[in-house]
């Protein structure tokens, strides 16, 4: 079973994020698990979400202590919370930043850690500082855990309603960062 935890602020999209790669790996044909951490979260304070991936049925119910790969959609929470909880030196972590890793202040292997600007590609496809699809395309790419085309498959059914446009453009920043 491969267990994420995803950090980031409110009204960044940590839960979409993380729906997000439960439907992509349902896509993939995997068992999948996705839920949120809430609170008296608001908009801009820090909140987590999870997801479990498995071959087989997931029948753990419980927060996600020790992540095998950590997803921050806000680089600032590095100095605000103790992102990397429960992380070890097997831990893969994508962090939205422009910043190079070495930079991070993170004490994990360099090698487990992936860094990509999805804020600015974000910006420059979907008009929005709204990273949470485009970082799941390096997270993607990355750790193998789910298929690009599975990616796509999981933004056109959550987006559906949105529109063509908005999948179009959610489909674009997740090529664009899978391909970074």
């Amino acid at each position: 079973m491969t267990q994420i935890r995803i950090h980031g602020r409110g009204g960044q999209g940590v839960v979409t994020a993380s729906e997000l790669i439960a439907i992509a790996a349902f896509e993939d044909g995997l068992y999948s698990q996705a839920f949120p951490s809430f609170g008296v979260e608001r908009t801009g304070a820090p909140i987590e979400a999870y997801t479990r991936i498995d071959k087989k049925p997931i029948k753990l119910r419980e927060h996600i202590y020790n992540p095998d790969i950590l997803i921050v959609l806000d680089a600032s929470l590095l100095h605000v919370i103790n992102v990397a909880h429960g992380c070890d030196e097997e831990t893969s972590i994508v962090v939205n930043t422009a910043k190079d890793k070495k930079d991070l202040g993170l004490k994990l292997p360099p090698e487990n850690i992936y860094t990509i600007d999805a804020t600015k590609i974000a910006l420059d496809i979907i008009g929005k500082d709204i990273a949470n699809t485009t970082i799941l395309g390096a997270f993607a790419h990355n750790t193998g855990e789910i298929s690009l085309e599975g990616l796509k498959k999981a933004v056109a059914q959550k987006f559906q309603e949105k529109g063509k446009k908005i999948i179009d453009k959610n489909t674009k920043a997740v090529e664009r960062s899978y391909n970074s």
